[in-house]
């Protein structure tokens, strides 16, 4: 598992590098909770200023959550566990004091999509794709923590027409959209930035930074604890669930039948 998340500190600024580039990035159970942590431990680390996260190559971020993963669900508690590890990494990344920056390169879909932004920053290459596309492949869901952090980047509107239609927004979209605030030619320049932002961010008053990440928090809005898992139930319990499943690993189209 160390391997498939690799962490790294140097003068103040953490790395994270999310390191399955066979399979697209796609996050294990036990990565999901190294990834929280790691952010736990920079919450008493001082010394780090900045954490950037990236996917290991050009091909991704991170493309969700990997699908084998979900082989062995079979009970209402198996799917509300996973959504609520979801939520508690996502939120454990968004609450860590120190400054992220998403550096996303290629596919950042699913769970990577929810990981990118929960970060306080978002840069992207050329060929980054962002989306969720759930309603083409497995028939899942969002937690509600997660269609509430969406929608506070890019609008009600805008995330029901990219999950309505299980497209991808390709990175100048994404930056039109400020779901990115720069696009970088290549995967080289992109990692390049990154380490010129995160030193600048690094140098700044953290205290300001800290209030102001807080303050950001603090604005979202309160989603009761449960709220939600009517819908999560909904979906994970479907025979299309299991059926989107099965197709995907299968690598066939779905026959959706909405039960």
């Amino acid at each position: 598992m160390t391997d498939d998340l690799l962490y790294d500190v140097r003068d103040g600024i953490a790395r994270i590098t999310f390191n399955r580039p066979q399979a697209r990035n796609a996050f294990t159970f036990a990565m999901y909770e190294r990834l929280a942590e790691i952010c736990q431990q920079a919450e008493t680390d001082h010394s780090i200023k900045a954490m950037v996260l990236m996917g290991a190559g050009e091909k991704a971020f991170a493309s969700g959550t990997d699908i084998s993963q979900f082989k062995e669900f079979k009970t209402a508690d198996d799917a509300i566990t996973y959504e609520g590890r979801i939520d508690r990494v996502v939120g454990t990344l968004e609450r860590c004091r120190v400054p992220t920056i998403a550096a996303i390169s290629g596919a950042c879909t699913g769970g990577g999509g929810a990981i990118a932004a929960a970060c306080d920053l978002r840069i992207a290459a050329a060929n980054a794709r962002f989306g969720f596309p759930v309603a083409r492949t497995l028939g899942n869901c969002l937690s509600m923590g997660n269609y509430a952090r969406l929608a506070a980047l890019i609008g009600v509107a805008k995330t029901k027409e990219i999950i309505f239609t299980a497209r991808l927004i390709e990175a100048e979209e994404a930056r039109n959209l400020g779901l990115v605030s720069e696009v970088l030619p290549d995967h080289a320049s992109l990692m390049t930035r990154a380490d010129e932002l995160a030193k600048h961010v690094a140098s700044l008053a953290p205290l300001t930074l800290r209030a102001t990440k807080e303050a950001m928090h603090r604005l979202m809005p309160r989603i009761a604890a449960g709220e939600g898992q009517d819908l999560i139930l909904m979906c994970y319990m479907s025979a299309d669930f299991r059926e989107g499943m099965d197709a995907f690993l299968n690598k066939r189209t779905p026959q959706w039948k909405g039960e």
